[in-house]
């Protein structure tokens, strides 16, 4: 593993955003629009504020995640690179008499996330401001710097026109890799897909639950007084340096309960971190179980606001 491994750990790393979908939304109806096709509270964010959510399907299934940024004239949404034109078709088709214009700034905007246990520390010394809380963002000098992280660690992100943004030396995609899955956060395309339920995820941060009807709704609220959904995503510490492949197989005294979304080796800790779907009743952290052949124990998700689960040596 590189330099870039041990500084996201132990110091600060920067991450080449600058293929991330980034879509802005413009005119007096876009809190209305992007209120009733998100699962968190769109409209009481003021400038300033942002959060993290969901776009769903009618059958309640994950579209997409995104972080969302409220700014005094536009809402910039910040998605992962693979979904960025299908969320754009998504908004553009239930704009039909309302005054929002939408823009795939990707190409005009990139972004470099800085991240680690010296994050603030490294935001400061470039001169930038230091946003308080999740998912809140302040203007300098142009550029938007958010505090929002790919990997679970400390971090922040700044977006900018291409061009105007600090020279840097970008961390290695493994290393965030390995550091995102030793802190239990998963990613849309990997581990969370549009076959995916809210709150299988476990990111409840994602979720408003008194905001009014959206697009998906009626299912999360199905599930909301039900209490229950059948699988969750769960972190896993494996036995052994050898990642097992998505897909693989967890088993519990020989039947299966579940499945791998994700798997990679961990330097810091001996052995592999993993993300994958289990049975609600066997996805309690310290369950003891198999995957494919290795012994393996469960960890908590990362979610918002709780410290970090799976970092720690």
């Amino acid at each position: 593993m590189g330099p870039g491994y041990q500084a996201l750990r132990e110091s600060v790393g920067y991450l080449d955003l600058s293929t991330r979908g980034k879509i802005v939304a413009t005119g007096e109806d876009r809190v209305r629009l992007l209120h009733a096709m998100t699962t968190n509270h769109i409209q009481q964010l003021t400038p300033g504020q942002g959060c993290y959510a969901f776009f769903l399907n009618p059958q309640g299934r994950i579209l997409t995640d995104a972080n969302i940024f409220v700014l005094p004239d536009r809402i910039l949404i910040d998605v992962e690179p693979e979904v960025r034109e299908r969320l754009y078709q998504h908004l553009d088709k239930f704009i039909i008499a309302d005054d929002v214009t939408l823009e795939d700034a990707s190409e005009r905007l990139s972004a470099v996330g800085i991240e680690g246990p010296g994050a603030t520390e490294a935001l400061v010394t470039i001169g930038a401001p230091v946003p308080e809380s999740p998912y809140s963002h302040v203007d300098w000098n142009g550029a938007i710097v958010a505090r929002v992280s790919s990997t679970g660690s400390p971090g922040f992100r700044i977006f900018a026109p291409k061009g105007q943004l600090p020279s840097f030396a970008a961390t290695d995609e493994e290393s965030i890799r390995v550091v995102r899955l030793e802190h239990g956060k998963p990613r849309y395309g990997e581990d969370i897909s549009d076959t995916t339920l809210p709150q299988e995820t476990q990111q409840i941060h994602a979720l408003h639950f008194s905001k009014g009807c959206y697009i998906g709704q009626e299912i999360v609220e199905r599930i909301r007084s039900r209490g229950h959904v059948n699988r969750l995503l769960t972190g896993l510490r494996i036995e052994g340096s050898a990642a097992p492949a998505s897909g693989t197989k967890l088993t519990v005294d020989g039947s299966e309960v579940g499945d791998i979304t994700s798997a990679v080796y961990s330097p810091a800790l001996g052995k592999v971190v993993a993300l994958g779907f289990l049975r609600a009743q066997h996805a309690a952290p310290g369950t003891r179980l198999k995957a494919g052949d290795a012994e393996a124990i469960t960890t908590a998700v990362f979610r918002e606001g709780d410290p970090a689960p799976n970092a720690g040596c």
